[in-house]
């Protein structure tokens, strides 16, 4: 996949990670999808999972806001280079990662994303702790 197609394909695919859509967003994935982030290593197969893990994700981060910031080449696909913003109570936390797209016609069929969520999981526990006070 090109940059450019590359651009397009996130440009459409992103924007579904915010709100709280899980359909919409497993629409862009294959029915035998395997996805892993950071939270689930090991990670997990098949679209009926995938909608029961993004209901409960997107629930709890309707407001975060995913941008495509470059890509490179990758067979099937491409390697998203992404930006996250992740509203935590007053402030807004920063991450910056990676995730492999690949797919198969227009569909991901797999989706491996890689960040350090040290300071987002930092900033939820710090918030969680200040709201309970």
């Amino acid at each position: 996949m090109t940059p450019d197609e590359a651009k397009a394909f996130a440009s459409e695919w992103l924007p579904a990670w915010t709100g709280n859509d899980p359909p919409r967003l497993a629409a862009f994935y294959t029915d035998d999808v395997f996805y892993s982030d950071p939270s689930i290593p090991d990670g997990l197969s098949g679209k009926p999972a995938l909608i029961q893990y993004l209901s409960k994700l997107l629930t709890n981060n309707p407001d975060w806001i995913w941008t495509h910031t470059g890509s490179l080449p990758l067979e099937d696909g491409f390697l998203n280079k992404w930006r996250l913003d992740a509203p935590v109570g007053d402030r807004v936390i920063i991450c910056q990662g990676v995730c492999t797209v690949q797919l198969r016609g227009k569909l991901i069929y797999r989706n491996e994303t890689y960040f350090d969520m040290s300071r987002l999981v930092g900033a939820i526990q710090e918030w969680g702790s200040r709201k309970s006070r």
